[in-house]
């Protein structure tokens, strides 16, 4: 199985711990978070893996290479002149995903590389597969400035983003807010379908087609622990949980 390391964004809200590295390269409990997120890819199964960068890019691929890319197939995609956000990294590491055609159709996991989490990947994987679903996306019932809206079947109509209208792709009876997590598992079909260009967030494609279909679908996932660790106060808050986790 592959899999996409979104891990080029600047880290702004972590100054200034990235004023002389990149957030993938941060440590909680001692490690890396790309190091966190590539052994949570490999017990899930995944043996090949893209990571985008930017920010501070020499030192992820010379830290890579230090550590023999953790035992993994690990390929670089640089965005060397601009961010791309999600979508847009996404789009440019295509390739990866479509290179083989013995795998083509084999959904991939796409994950933030500052989310800490125990999700059961392998779950979502299945779960993901046993619905036909374009994309299945880690959510969680909590409070967030950005949500998004789900039908009862579990499907995405629409986005909530505080202060501003509420943007529905497709009409339903009920809307069900919920806070996204950071982590999709999409299948490889879905890559064609995407004629966005330059600079976009992967949601907006998500948005897109949902107007027309229910094939973007939720991964339930209140009983996991979650955490996102892109400002200060919550890596200090991981810090303190990896802490506890070794006293036990």
């Amino acid at each position: 199985m592959k899999a996409m390391i979104l891990a080029a964004g600047l880290g702004t809200r972590l100054r200034p711990l990235t004023d002389s590295r990149p957030k993938a390269l941060v440590e909680v409990g001692g490690r890396t978070l790309l190091e966190i997120t590539l052994a949570r890819l490999r017990e899930a199964g995944v043996s090949e893996v893209i990571v985008n960068v930017h920010h501070y890019a020499h030192m992820v691929i010379d830290y890579l290479k230090a550590n023999s890319n953790f035992d993994m197939r690990v390929e670089i995609s640089r965005e060397d002149d601009v961010l791309l956000d999600t979508g847009g990294g996404l789009k440019r590491a295509a390739w990866f995903f479509l290179e083989n055609s013995d795998v083509r159709d084999e959904p991939f996991i796409l994950h933030n590389v500052d989310v800490i989490t125990n999700i059961d990947l392998k779950r979502m994987v299945s779960h993901h597969a046993g619905r036909g679903a374009l994309a299945t996306l880690a959510v969680q019932k909590r409070e967030s400035s950005r949500q998004l809206l789900f039908d009862d079947g579990m499907a995405l109509c629409g986005r909530r983003i505080q202060g501003r209208p509420d943007e529905i792709a497709r009409k339903a009876a009920v809307f069900h807010p919920l806070a996204f997590s950071g982590i999709h598992v999409i299948s490889p079909g879905l890559l064609n379908m995407i004629r966005e260009e330059g600079v976009f967030s992967i949601i907006d494609v998500y948005l897109r087609l949902a107007e027309s279909s229910d094939c973007i679908l939720e991964f339930p996932a209140d009983e996991y622990h979650w955490r996102d660790v892109g400002r200060l106060s919550d890596l200090k808050h991981a810090n303190e949980e990896a802490v506890q986790a070794k006293l036990r």
